[in-house]
């Protein structure tokens, strides 16, 4: 966890070390940065950054990990700075926590991720036994969801866990349309969808960036005004 706020990041550790969490905290960007760096240090699994911090700040440090890593990231945003948490979501976040905020909204958040990440994150010995047969495909587009990779006319794509699971729900319905708010509590599975509504938003648009798909006439994922997103099949 990376937050200038002392107070902050010590009762934050309180809280995830009691559900059995090692936890990190630095106290400014740079030795985050470090910490990211290091080749030899034990694996990150997720990392909490806030955006404001001297220094390297959160949304350069966001973008240095999703240079070379695919673990969660959780934003912690001042209230009332709606375009830092656009961009943080559009540098490859995950979700976002506006300050204040109560411990235990942000030890659900992370457990959420989490638990997505040890599923299908890049340690092939944290996963569950994967099930076999588990392609979805569509136009070129071919998601493994046991080994989590997904390609594009055999080309790798570089996925979030978000980013791989709103696929994936999508490639799932087979051409039924699912809602932002459908997508938000099976992703994160928690009750704080009306803080982060606007995050589903942010990740399809990153997702059809990646994809180099069209917003006014989608290959792949398509909006349906007033009722959510689909993929036809």
């Amino acid at each position: 966890m990376a937050d200038d706020e002392r107070e902050i990041c010590e009762l934050v550790e309180v809280y995830l070390q009691n559900e059995g969490l090692v936890v990190e905290t630095f106290y400014d960007g740079a030795s985050a940065l470090a910490r990211v760096e290091d080749a030899h240090a034990p694996a990150i699994d997720l990392a909490v950054l806030d955006i404001m911090m001297p220094g390297v700040d959160g949304l350069t440090l966001c973008r240095k990990i999703r240079e070379q890593h695919t673990y969660p990231i959780i934003m912690l945003t001042a209230k009332g700075e709606e375009a830092d948490r656009v961009r943080g979501l559009a540098l490859g976040a995950d979700d976002y926590v506006v300050k204040p905020f109560l411990p235990l909204e942000l030890v659900a958040r992370v457990k959420a991720q989490m638990r997505r990440y040890m599923r299908y994150g890049a340690a092939p010995e944290s996963r569950d036994a994967p099930e076999e047969g588990e392609l979805l495909c569509h136009a070129g587009l071919v998601l493994d969801v046991p080994a989590h990779t997904c390609t594009l006319n055999e080309r790798p794509l570089s996925l979030t866990p978000t980013e791989f699971s709103i696929l994936q729900i999508l490639l799932e319905a087979n051409g039924a349309v699912v809602s932002a708010r459908e997508l938000y509590f099976k992703i994160f599975g928690d009750a704080y969808y009306d803080k982060g509504s606007g995050s589903i938003t942010v990740h399809i648009r990153h997702l059809r960036e990646k994809l180099g798909d069209s917003f006014e006439e989608p290959k792949y994922i398509k909006t349906v005004w007033g009722c959510g997103y689909k993929i036809e099949r």
